[in-house]
């Protein structure tokens, strides 16, 4: 299940170009010496890769609890909906409902913090870019974030984030060397693709859940990484 990670994380870099491309095209480099640009481009991603990585931690606890509780099934089914549902259901409804309202003020000091380290050139700022960058609301990283839940422990949980920004680095670097790449027709026909993935996965994990006996895809009576009883007697 991890390498579904590093593909939704490649598949979606288009939505994260379409979001967080003007921030990756803005970005405070040197243009001039070659070396010291991807040094600076390498350090941005750690950035994005942190920020992504303390919120694998946070949800990958949670998803700790849901082990625990003896419900990682359930949940792994109900994750898979959930990854279905935030592809299908139209951004404009969730737009309707406002659900980022009880944390605009903090998004908002985000997005502040943000622009103020485009004044600066220091590895600091690329640095503090990349993690702001990483935590601003994205609906691909929603879906990547049920997949850390999923995942039943702090340290899956941080490893399915972390390839999952792994996975959006090569577009989010070439974004940088190479603006006509990304001209509107060829953003469209890949941003059509990544419903598709995100579906894929999520069926996945509802095999996962379901535990109908199909070796690695939806093993019986078995959580994500193990057993829930052991097969010696």
């Amino acid at each position: 299940m991890l390498i579904s990670a590093f593909i939704l994380g490649l598949i979606s870099s288009l939505h994260c170009v379409g979001m967080c491309g003007p921030i990756a095209m803005m970005l405070p480099v040197d243009h001039q010496n070659e070396v010291k640009k991807v040094t600076q481009i390498i350090t941005y991603h750690l950035g994005r890769l942190t920020a992504y990585s303390i919120i694998g931690l946070i949800f990958g606890l949670l998803g700790r609890g849901f082990f625990l509780a003896g419900m990682q099934q359930k949940m792994s089914i109900f994750i898979g909906i959930g990854m279905i549902l935030v592809v299908l259901i139209p951004e404009k409804i969730f737009a309707k409902y406002n659900f980022s309202k009880p944390v605009y003020k903090v998004i908002s000091n985000i997005k502040s913090t943000l622009g103020s380290q485009f004044k600066k050139k220091s590895y600091k700022s690329l640095f503090t870019i990349g993690l702001l960058n990483g935590f601003l609301p994205c609906g691909m990283v929603y879906v990547a974030l049920f997949g850390a839940i999923a995942m039943q422990s702090a340290g899956f949980g941080v490893l399915y984030m972390l390839l999952y920004g792994l996975g959006t680095i090569p577009l989010m670097t070439i974004v940088v060397y190479i603006h006509s790449l990304l001209k509107l027709p060829f953003r469209n026909k890949i941003q059509k693709a990544i419903p598709y993935v995100a579906v894929v996965i999520g069926v996945l994990f509802i095999l996962r859940g379901l535990g109908l006996g199909i070796p690695y895809v939806s093993p019986a009576n078995m959580s994500l990484f193990v057993q829930s009883s052991p097969n010696c007697h």
